[in-house]
C-alpha cells in the first residue's frame, strides 16, 4: 500500500510535468456516466467468475486465503482503506491515467493498451512475492510459475482495464472493474473461511 501512495505521487508529479489534460488521464466530467455504466458492466461479470470459482470444487482452493480470516469490520476497513484507497485508485491513476495516457500519444491504442499493462503485470512481483505463504493452494508451488502466473494474470487484467478506459473514456471504468476483481476476490475468500 505504502508503494502504490509514493507510485500516486510520482505519476502525479509526472501527470504535472507533462501537462497531461483531463482526457488523457480519463477523468472528464462529461465520461463519467459512461465510465460508470462500463464498470458497473465489469463488476457484474466479475462477480459471476468469483461466484462460479467458488462453487466449483477444482477452483475453489484459490479462495482460501488466510488473509481473508478478519473480522466483518476489518473487512470493509480492507475493502474501503487498503484495497480502494491504497490500491486502486494509485494504481489505476498510475497505469491507466498516466501511463496509457502518455502511451496513447507514442503508440496506436493496442500498443498503448499492451505496454501499460505489461507494466502493471511487472508491478505485482514483489506483492505476488510477499502473499504466496497465504494461500495453501500456491504456498508449495515453485515461486517462479507462481510468479509468472501472477504476472501473466494482471497483465490479462490490465489489458481488460486499458480496454475499459479506451472504450469508455474514463477512467472510472477500470477503476471499478480493478476494485470488483480485488475486493470480491477478498469478499468471496472471507464468506469461504466463514
Amino acid at each position: 500500500m505504502v508503494a502504490d501512495v509514493i507510485l500516486f505521487a510520482i505519476m502525479a508529479l509526472i501527470a504535472w510535468s507533462e501537462r497531461l489534460t483531463l482526457t488523457d488521464l480519463g477523468l472528464r466530467r462529461d465520461a463519467l456516466s459512461r465510465g460508470l455504466a462500463w464498470g458497473l458492466g465489469a463488476f457484474g461479470v466479475a462477480f459471476v467468475v468469483l461466484l462460479l470459482g467458488a462453487v466449483i470444487p477444482a477452483t475453489n482452493g484459490f479462495l482460501h486465503d488466510s488473509r481473508a480470516a478478519i473480522s466483518g469490520g476489518r473487512m470493509f476497513y480492507n475493502l474501503i482503506v487498503s484495497i480502494l484507497l491504497g490500491t486502486v485508485i494509485p494504481e489505476e491513476f498510475a497505469f491507466r491515467g498516466v501511463l496509457l495516457g502518455t502511451a496513447l500519444q507514442l503508440f496506436r491504442r493496442w500498443g498503448a493498451i499492451v505496454l501499460s499493462s505489461a507494466l502493471f503485470g511487472l508491478w505485482h512481483i514483489a506483492p505476488t512475492l510477499h502473499t504466496m505463504s497465504d494461500n495453501q493452494t500456491v504456498r508449495h508451488a515453485p515461486a517462479a510459475i507462481v510468479v509468472l502466473g501472477a504476472i501473466t494474470a494482471t497483465f490479462v487484467a490490465g489489458v481488460i482495464f486499458g480496454w475499459l478506459r479506451v472504450r469508455s473514456g474514463s477512467l472510472l471504468a477500470p477503476a471499478i472493474a480493478h476494485f470488483a476483481a480485488d475486493g470480491l476476490a477478498l469478499t468471496f475468500a472471507w464468506f469461504v473461511i466463514h
